[in-house]
């Protein structure tokens, strides 16, 4: 008795393509969504550590700068301490910065610099973006063109920068130093970062150090004890938005 082998020729229907293609569509967009995530995520972990990373190196230059601090009372027109806050932070004092300060080249020997912070907006700003930026230049020399236009920015994104300074009379801390012939004994540096404005995350990052200055300003009679009214000639300086001129 003999069987016939029937063959049936079975192929895919419509239906099951398009099901097919429905299930590896969801399989390439969760693999998608999951590598975008991956890079959100690798991309806010960089910023964060550049962010603390930068603030860090910010405070530590303001600190070592701090701890180097020089004032002589008979010469004041240079040594004078300034502190401003509130919506154009400025902190400006004369110091003997060590070998491995920012920019020590572009001033060869001239370790006795005027150092000049301040919170401004930055060329590309955008809103209320700004930076904090240092300038500096030799006690007996102006800002020259260079570094008046091209400071060195130590933070970007700068949302707050408050120097407060000890006040020995009241025991308490003040965010202005009125008497510029003389140094506080204490400053206190807060500053408060926040991420940049295509980060799409609102998060800040704040750090405040406490400095202890090592120096206090040199009576006039000690630096000159035979009288005298402290250097002749040169540039008269002062604070920020005083009128230039010269010693008679």
């Amino acid at each position: 008795m003999n069987f016939k082998k029937t063959s049936r020729c079975r192929a895919f229907t419509l239906i099951e393509i398009m099901m097919a293609i429905a299930i590896f569509s969801m399989m390439v967009a969760a693999i998608y969504s999951t590598w975008i995530l991956i890079l959100r995520a690798s991309r806010t972990g960089v910023e964060t550590a550049a962010q603390a990373q930068r603030e860090r190196i910010a405070v530590r230059t303001i600190e070592d700068s701090l701890t180097c601090i020089q004032s002589f009372r008979a010469s004041m027109q240079y040594y004078y301490f300034f502190v401003q806050n509130g919506g154009q932070p400025t902190l400006s004092f004369t110091a003997r910065v060590p070998d491995v300060f920012p920019r020590n080249g572009r001033f060869g020997n001239f370790s006795l610099r005027r150092l000049t912070f301040t919170v401004e907006p930055g060329p590309d700003a955008i809103g209320s973006e700004k930076d904090l930026v240092l300038r500096q230049n030799p006690i007996l020399m102006d800002v020259d063109e260079d570094e008046q236009h091209y400071p060195l920015v130590l933070a970007r994104n700068v949302k707050d920068f408050l120097v407060e300074c000890w006040d020995t009379n009241k025991m308490e801390w003040n965010d202005e130093w009125v008497d510029t012939n003389s140094i506080p004994p204490m400053v206190r540096v807060s500053l408060l970062l926040g991420d940049n404005a295509d980060s799409g995350s609102a998060a800040t990052m704040a750090i405040t150090h406490l400095v202890a200055l090592p120096s206090i300003t040199m009576p006039t009679v000690v630096q000159m004890p035979t009288g005298g009214g402290g250097l002749h000639g040169g540039p008269r300086v002062g604070p920020p938005g005083s009128p230039p001129g010269r010693r008679p």
